[in-house]
C-alpha cells in the first residue's frame, strides 16, 4: 500500500476544529472562501506549513520570512503584519485548545482575495486578500518514518526560474501534483523530480538529500522550494561537522547511494529505501539519516521554544 510523507495518524478531534477566516473563527463544517477567490480561480496565493511543538511554532520567524517574501514577489499586500499574523497563529491555536499541544501542523494560506468576476488579472481584485488558517492535530504516522519511502521519478520537469520559480511557495502546484499522480500509478509513494538539464532537483512535495561515502548531498535548490527543513539540516551537518554540499547529480548517484532521505515541515526526515524499483543502500533507515533526525528534533524543540518564552 502506497504511503506518503504527509500520512498522519487519524484524529477525530479534528472534525470540530474552528478555523480563521479574515480574523473570525468558523466551525470546520462552516468555515468556506468564495468560489471568486482568487486562490481558487487561479492558484493566485502563498503559504506556509508549519508544526507546533509544545505550544510554540518551530521556526517560525523563517516561515514569516518567506512569505512575506513570496507575497512580494507576486505584488500581494497581505494586509497584515508579522506580529499579526503571528498573534493570529497563535489565536487559532488558543481557540481550539492546542496551547500546550504538541503534534499540531497549520497551515496558513493567504490570496490576493475575491474577483468581482473569473480572471487572472490581478485589478479585478476586491475587498483585499483573504487570509485562512488551519490547525489541525496531525502526528506522522510512525510507520512511515521507520520503514521509508518509496519513490518513482516522474517525466514532469521542475520548470526554470524564469518559467515558475520552485522557490515561491504558491497555490500553483498542478505540475507536483500531475508528478505524484505518475508516482502513485507506478506503484510508489511519492515523486522524485530532475530539473531541466536533467540533474536531481527535489519530490513533488519534500526536498530530496542522499549520503554517499559519508557525505550528505542535496540539490543546488535553484529547481525547488527553499524549505526551512532543508536548510536546517544543513545548517545541522555544517555544525555537527558532517559534509554536506549543494550540487548538481543525477539518478546515477542517487542508485548508488549508501542513504536517501527526504525533509519536511511535517514529517521531518523521513527515509527513502527505494527509486525506480531499485534498493537503497541497505533499504532501512541508515545511521547518518537517523543521526540528523535526532539532531533536527533538538532544533524543533528549541526553536518552539523561542516562540513559547520557555
Amino acid at each position: 500500500m502506497a504511503r506518503g510523507t504527509h500520512e498522519a495518524l487519524p484524529d477525530e478531534r479534528n472534525e470540530d476544529v474552528l478555523v480563521y477566516i479574515n480574523g473570525e473563527f468558523y466551525p470546520r463544517r462552516e468555515a468556506k472562501i468564495s468560489v471568486f477567490d482568487s486562490g481558487f480561480l487561479v492558484g493566485d496565493g502563498v503559504w506556509e506549513g508549519l508544526r507546533l511543538h509544545e505550544g510554540g511554532f518551530a521556526f517560525l520567524d523563517l516561515h514569516l520570512d518567506r512569505l512575506f517574501e513570496g507575497a512580494r514577489t507576486i505584488g500581494l499586500d497581505i494586509g497584515m503584519t508579522r506580529v499579526e499574523l503571528a498573534e493570529a497563529l497563535h489565536e487559532t491555536v488558543r481557540r481550539n485548545g492546542m496551547e500546550s499541544a504538541d503534534g499540531v501542523h497549520a497551515r496558513l494560506m493567504v490570496t490576493r482575495g475575491d474577483k468581482k468576476t473569473p480572471s487572472q488579472d490581478p485589478r479585478l481584485a476586491v475587498g483585499g486578500p483573504n487570509v485562512v488558517i488551519i490547525a489541525e492535530h496531525k502526528v506522522a504516522d510512525p510507520g512511515v518514518g521507520a520503514e521509508g519511502v518509496r519513490l518513482f521519478t516522474s517525466t514532469v520537469r521542475r520548470p526554470p526560474p524564469d518559467t515558475l520559480d520552485q522557490r515561491l511557495n504558491s497555490h500553483s502546484k498542478l505540475h507536483e501534483v500531475l508528478a505524484l499522480i505518475q508516482a502513485l500509478n507506478a506503484g510508489a509513494d511519492e515523486a522524485l523530480m530532475l530539473d531541466p538539464t536533467g540533474a536531481v532537483a527535489t519530490c513533488n512535495a519534500t526536498n530530496f538529500f542522499v549520503v554517499r561515502r559519508g557525505e550528505v548531498w542535496t540539490s543546488t535548490g535553484h529547481y525547488s522550494l527553499n524549505g526551512i527543513t532543508r536548510r536546517t539540516v544543513v545548517e545541522l551537518c555544517l555544525a555537527d561537522e558532517i559534509p554536506v554540499f549543494e550540487r548538481a547529480f543525477s539518478l546515477t548517484d542517487v542508485y548508488g547511494a549508501d542513504e536517501a532521505f527526504v525533509t519536511g515541515t511535517f514529517g521531518g526526515l523521513t527515509p527513502v529505501v527505494e527509486v525506480d524499483g531499485r534498493t537503497i543502500g541497505s533499504g532501512e533507515r541508515g545511521p547518518l539519516t537517523d543521526r540528523l533526525a535526532r539532531l533536527y528534533a533538538q532544533a524543533v524543540a528549541e526553536a518552539a521554544a523561542l516562540t513559547t518564552g520557555r
